[in-house]
């Protein structure tokens, strides 16, 4: 089959794969498209909890007479490491595929290029790094993750015209389209990361209330040095439906069993500056499988996480309202603080009304 069609069916197989970026748990979201006599035969996309792979996904839906010499189109490298599922390797070789093609080879080091290898000793055709620099920028944030072991972290933050957090008259500053926005941007991640700080005053659940997304609700990570945690809070009473990791420094022996019994992994961490190590909390959650977090924690926890220069992207949300007297807890010259720190900013990708959204990367 000519370089043409490649590429033409692995285009194919990258745009499936899109379809679920941030939806497929720890593992990244891939596609694939399986192709006999220039006939598509079907497709397959990573599941959302990260499983069946799109590999196995597509082929259990042929009967072997139609996988037997046919040509597999993957826009990531297939896995060739024993996981919690089989090698995606084996289930090539079983099906008696003629020739694999694939795109950008996986950075895991359990799997990086060792299916070009395993495949050809099946004397099975491969292809490899066709329209690599698409599947690169694809799984940018995946490949960040493995590379440095530790999340991507994203920033979020809504403030008012004259940069004020938080408004005593209303418990938001934006408009529902942004808030709809929020929750589409936490869908799109593992965990989100706050303070108990900013849940004791605040109260927020930070799961996804859109209707499609509630059940890809990140979970949750809290930063909580003396235990100071509302043991009424929702996140505290929602622990036992969804994971919520809480990092603390001080113990109070008695907080701690109550907090424990609420079903929080409880997590010590090291001080760095006065305030719990940030690197370390980042490798602890990486070791959980979470590979993208959002923080939305507020004025003290962005700045300082911004001077460190450990955003990889930050969303800021602007109201156009002036908040005035009523307005609490000022940010003044973020925008400025942002554009210094990152190099690219786009301007209202998503339309909101009249609220702005700026995304800097």
């Amino acid at each position: 089959m000519s370089i043409k069609k490649d590429k033409y069916y692995i285009n194919l197989a990258n745009n499936i794969a899109k379809n679920n970026l941030g939806y497929s748990g720890p593992n990244p979201s891939v596609g694939a498209v399986v192709v006999k006599k220039n006939n598509i035969l079907s497709f397959g996309l990573t599941n959302f909890s990260g499983r069946p792979h799109a590999e196995v996904s597509a082929l259990n839906k042929l009967t072997f007479k139609d996988k037997k010499n046919s040509t597999i189109y993957i826009s990531l490298e297939p896995c060739s490491h024993y996981g919690k599922t089989p090698p995606c390797v084996n289930k090539l070789i079983y099906s008696k595929v003629k020739k694999v093609v694939y795109s950008a080879e996986d950075v895991d080091q359990r799997t990086a290029g060792k299916a070009y290898k395993i495949l050809k000793s099946h004397k099975i055709k491969v292809s490899r790094n066709i329209l690599n620099s698409i599947s690169k920028k694809i799984y940018k944030n995946y490949f960040y993750s493995k590379k440095n072991q530790k999340p991507i972290v994203y920033g979020k933050l809504a403030i008012s015209k004259d940069f004020y957090t938080k408004n005593l008259n209303n418990k938001y500053i934006t408009n529902d389209l942004s808030l709809r926005t929020t929750h589409i941007l936490r869908s799109k991640v593992n965990c989100i990361l706050s303070s108990s700080k900013t849940i004791n005053e605040d109260n927020p659940k930070l799961d996804c209330r859109i209707d499609g997304l509630k059940k890809s609700s990140p979970q949750i990570a809290v930063l909580d040095k003396n235990l100071k945690i509302n043991i009424n809070s929702f996140i505290v009473k929602n622990a036992k439906f969804n994971r919520t990791y809480l990092f603390y420094n001080k113990i109070d022996k008695n907080k701690f069993k109550l907090l424990k019994s609420k079903k929080l992994i409880l997590i010590y961490a090291p001080l760095h500056n006065n305030n719990l190590n940030f690197s370390f909390i980042l490798k602890k959650l990486y070791n959980y499988e979470i590979s993208s977090l959002l923080v939305e924690g507020g004025k003290t926890l962005t700045l300082s996480l911004l001077k460190d220069n450990l955003f990889k992207e930050f969303y800021l949300f602007i109201s156009p309202k002036l908040l005035n007297k009523t307005g609490i807890i000022k940010v003044n010259g973020i925008k400025s603080k942002l554009s210094k720190k990152f190099k690219k900013i786009k301007y209202n990708e998503i339309f909101l009304d009249k609220d702005d959204l700026i995304h800097y990367y």
